[in-house]
């Protein structure tokens, strides 16, 4: 019987440690802000029906459906940038952190200045393969990248935005 408790409250901590359900925005920002589930829905919210999810090699990973998510950019304009001057920006770049620590890099102007922009989504919900183990509720993808597994951060926990030096 403590055997089972322990693998039970064992998978119960691993299930939610996987989960997110917010994320913190940091950086070289005023204000650090946080973000959760509720809030995202106060965005523009846009629905993607379904996409493949394309490793390195071009080769398919999986798929998911029913996406629903916010762009990236609207989530960011919350913020306000410590930037000596807008030319300054270009400078700038965004880490998105996933729970298990996998990273993704994106520049301020592939952000604010590029078509890519319009179509990095903050995911607030989408079905996955039910054989894969997802690892959390808010995900991040950038559907127009050739191999879009490369930027698809489940379990979003952390976006930072930096300055290169």
């Amino acid at each position: 019987m403590k055997y089972l408790m322990l693998i039970i409250l064992f998978l119960s901590i691993k299930l939610n440690a996987q989960e997110s359900k917010q994320f913190t925005i940091e950086g070289k920002i005023k204000k650090n802000l946080s973000i959760d589930l509720p809030s995202l829905k106060e965005f523009k919210i846009l629905s993607i029906d379904s996409m493949v999810v394309l490793n390195y090699l071009l080769q398919r990973k999986s798929s998911i459906k029913n996406i629903k998510g916010v762009l990236l950019k609207d989530v960011l304009s919350k913020v306000e940038i410590e930037a000596e001057s807008p030319k300054k920006l270009s400078e700038y770049y965004i880490v998105c952190t996933a729970k298990d620590n996998y990273k993704v890099v994106f520049s301020w102007n592939e952000v604010f200045n590029n078509e890519t922009g319009k179509h990095i989504f903050i995911l607030t919900s989408f079905d996955a393969n039910p054989d894969k183990e997802e690892k959390g509720n808010i995900a991040l993808i950038s559907p127009t990248d050739e191999a879009t597994g490369r930027r698809f951060v489940k379990g979003l926990s952390k976006i930072s935005i930096l300055q290169v030096n």
